[in-house]
């Protein structure tokens, strides 16, 4: 996979560059100091993921994102944030300029390959907490999960766990069937079985359980089987 690097500080820089180069199934198409450069890289390699900070100049980070993901011909270019401010606010400014991901800069190495590797593959990235954040302040506005049997988890095999949790990533069915190596139509019969005990209408209360219980590290909004 192709990836821009865009850090305002050199040295940050550098020691991005060359993380990303040292994945095997990824390589580094530009590097850039500041917002105006990342837009017009953006434009001229066609990455398919920028690992932007949000601390850059003319423009920021932030404004930077919100040209590169508003640009119909950058559709399919994703932005993973890497911000110093690990709070509420810049985790929600990053996202509503159209960001894929948010990390804190201090992750480590092989969470951030993590990141890129999702982030590429069209999934949303985000730390456990910065994940419990988007939770609380959207969730009970948009969804009404208390219908969800939580104690019913125990009672859960093993496999419907591993289910859940991959639903809880955002896999569809076929995803998850080649993950666990189950055929499709078994991999359908595990989610309604799931469902059915935990009395859940949709994937989406499926993964809210997922990630709140723990069994998804990384919260991805559910797909369409």
């Amino acid at each position: 996979m192709r990836v821009l690097v865009a850090d305002a500080h050199a040295a940050a820089r550098a020691g991005f560059c060359l993380l990303v180069s040292s994945a095997p199934d990824m390589e580094v198409v530009g590097d850039a100091a500041d917002g105006e450069s990342v837009v017009a890289l953006a434009r001229s390699t066609a990455p398919d993921v920028v690992l932007m900070d949000t601390h850059l100049r003319e423009p920021d980070g932030l404004e930077a994102t919100r040209q590169i993901t508003g640009d119909p011909t950058l559709r399919n270019v994703r932005v993973l944030m890497l911000t110093i401010h690990d709070d509420e606010e810049h985790l929600f400014k990053s996202l509503a300029m159209g960001a894929a991901g948010f990390l804190p800069v201090d992750t480590q190495p092989a969470q951030l390959l993590e990141g890129i590797r999702a982030t590429a593959a069209g999934a949303s990235f985000l730390n456990p907490w910065h994940t419990q954040k988007v939770i609380e302040r959207y969730v009970p506005r948009l969804y009404d999960g208390s219908a969800v049997n939580r104690p019913a988890l125990a009672e859960l095999s093993d496999r419907e766990r591993e289910v859940l949790a991959l639903i809880g990533e955002g896999l569809t069915n076929s995803e998850i069937a080649q993950r666990l190596s189950l055929s499709p139509l078994t991999a359908k019969t595990y989610v309604s079985r799931i469902m059915a005990k935990l009395g859940a209408r949709d994937r989406v209360q499926l993964a809210l359980v997922a990630v709140e219980s723990g069994l998804a590290a990384h919260a991805c909004v559910p797909v369409a089987p």
